[in-house]
């Protein structure tokens, strides 16, 4: 079984349905998945505990009978995606997320599929949404942001070694993993893109960059700004731009400069606002992000030590 095996048959189910395909297709010659993953049915599975659901399905704990293997099974309804025109779109995060391997991305093991539903085999995250510890928390400390942070910046880093642009990076697409390792969990926005510019409006309203916003050609540097985002709403409880009306946030966007209280460090407002540069080619770089003082004085030496011992991942 492949995964375009399974792309044809929501096509054909879609035709059934009498709805249009997704968006253009999209071959990665570099990345595609042929007949070497494995076929797994719910025969081989011992479904347990739901975990949380979604629009399109539910996420469950399973083990796998052979191995006693532990993994989440995410079960997504065809009916949904097709109704949604998702088909394309749920290709394209298999194709991706299966072949990433980085300890702060969560791990896609494998994908099966029946008359009605698709299954994805996904690394287990027992700690849940980050989003979830966020609201609790109302904001998380320099400290502990620097910490989160740099695990995000290394696993968008090397998303974009692989052409990848994730093109939706928020708290609610991180899940804590084992050992407190934060794992960027949500594909669905994600594209293989080795020509670098793309067009595809697409993403969440408050992390959306201006050139998105403008309608312009964009590049790598949309998921810079997302990760500025994503450190502003750590320190800050809320992302810097939102407004009452979607209006009001696209202009902020495109206009208005983040704003911070008395409180939060010199070096922190630098980087948050070197990350949110209007000008795409004017944003920091990821070389500069890592190695820029805030982030160096809290993720290296006995201070990474330090912080992993508080607030888990790897150094």
């Amino acid at each position: 079984m492949d995964l375009r095996s399974l792309y044809v048959e929501l096509e054909r189910a879609a035709d059934a349905c009498t709805m249009a395909p997704f968006e253009e297709s999209v071959f990665m010659d570099d990345m595609a998945l042929g007949g070497e993953v494995p076929w797994f049915s719910l025969k081989d599975i011992d479904v347990g505990k739901r975990l949380g659901s979604g629009k399109f399905g539910a996420v469950y704990a399973a083990r796998e009978r052979r191995t006693g293997f532990v993994f989440a099974l995410k079960v997504l309804d065809k009916r949904q995606l097709i109704k949604h025109r998702v088909e394309h779109q749920l290709r394209r995060e298999i194709e991706i997320q299966s072949h990433c391997r980085h300890v702060n991305i969560l791990r896609l093991y494998s994908f099966f599929h029946d008359e009605k539903r698709v299954y994805l085999m996904l690394e287990m995250a027992p700690g849940g949404e980050l989003y979830s510890l966020l609201q609790q928390r109302g904001t998380f400390s320099e400290a502990r942001s620097a910490w989160y942070f740099k695990q995000m910046v290394e696993a968008i880093q090397y998303c974009h070694t692989k052409h990848i642009m994730h093109r939706d990076i928020k708290p609610e697409n991180i899940l804590i993993g084992l050992n407190d390792t934060l794992k960027i969990a949500d594909f669905g926005w994600a594209v293989h893109a080795p020509k670098s510019r793309r067009e595809t409006f697409c993403g969440t309203l408050d992390y959306l960059p201006p050139e998105m916003v403008g309608n312009k050609q964009y590049t790598h540097g949309v998921d810079i700004w997302g990760l500025g985002v994503l450190l502003y709403e750590f320190l800050m409880g809320r992302p810097p731009f939102e407004d009452n009306d979607e209006r009001g946030t696209y202009r902020k966007i495109k206009n208005s400069v983040p704003e911070f209280p008395p409180h939060i460090s010199r070096e922190a407002k630098d980087l948050v606002k070197k990350m949110l540069h209007k000008d795409p080619e004017q944003r920091a770089t990821f070389p500069e992000i890592l190695a820029h003082p805030w982030v160096a004085r809290s993720c290296t030496g006995t201070n990474a030590q330090r912080l992993q011992d508080r607030y888990g991942g790897i150094v």
